[in-house]
């Protein structure tokens, strides 16, 4: 989509309704659904045929979660919501290119979203490779090379606060994700400080299934 062109206009996707909750109110309600799936009382909302149908015509996501791609963080289960509740993007590691940064722009500009979040989680198969080569020296073949490239300052950074153990580098790896939105992101760093969005950062234990914030930028 050119930066000229309307939304709704011919080749142009239709945004849906301004979103109604507030950041506070967005968080709770995922913390609510995450709280339920750690329990083992999830209640699989917006599932159904009648909302499958409704939103035909428009999506109205109240929040989006930018994820790593790990087949263990599927968002929609472990925060216990259904069609159309939250806009997500996943890469492995989730790893900050053009592609993401406009899909987040994305979500903030036209579904007026008013939350990100940043997911990682413990035992990253991504970040544990960008430790590796960076212990080593040795970098891996093809396109991961680029995965490990991006992820490589989070683990610089680890190092140089005394950090060396995976799941503390994901913690440092996740809080750098988010810095790195809302610095690279004019239109959303406007938003934050507008306090029509947040971004934070939440870390995912797979085995509790629990996900906890560790970073965030904006009014929660």
């Amino acid at each position: 989509m050119h930066d000229d062109e309307a939304p709704g206009a011919p080749g142009t996707l239709t945004p849906g309704a301004p979103e109604t909750l507030t950041p506070a109110e967005a968080w709770r309600r995922l913390r609510e659904g995450n709280r339920r799936f750690v329990e083992g009382s999830t209640e699989h909302p917006n599932q159904d045929a009648p909302r499958r149908h409704s939103l035909v015509a428009q999506q109205n996501p109240f929040a989006v979660i930018f994820g790593c791609s790990d087949s263990r963080l599927a968002a929609e289960i472990i925060f216990d919501v259904g069609l159309g509740d939250v806009f997500v993007v996943r890469t492995a590691g989730h790893v900050i290119d053009d592609a993401v940064l406009g899909s987040l722009e994305y979500s903030v500009a036209l579904l007026k979203v008013p939350l990100i979040i940043v997911l990682g989680h413990d035992s990253c198969g991504a970040v544990t490779a960008a430790m590796e080569s960076f212990e080593t020296g040795t970098m891996p073949p093809g396109f991961i090379r680029d995965l490990v490239e991006r992820i490589t300052p989070s683990v610089i950074t680890a190092h140089r606060n005394g950090i060396h153990d995976i799941n503390s580098t994901v913690v440092e790896h996740v809080q750098e994700t988010t810095r790195r939105i809302v610095d690279a992101s004019r239109l959303i760093s406007t938003a934050v400080d507008d306090g029509g969005t947040a971004v934070i950062g939440v870390t995912y234990r797979l085995a509790e299934g629990q996900a906890e914030m560790v970073s965030g930028f904006g009014a929660l």
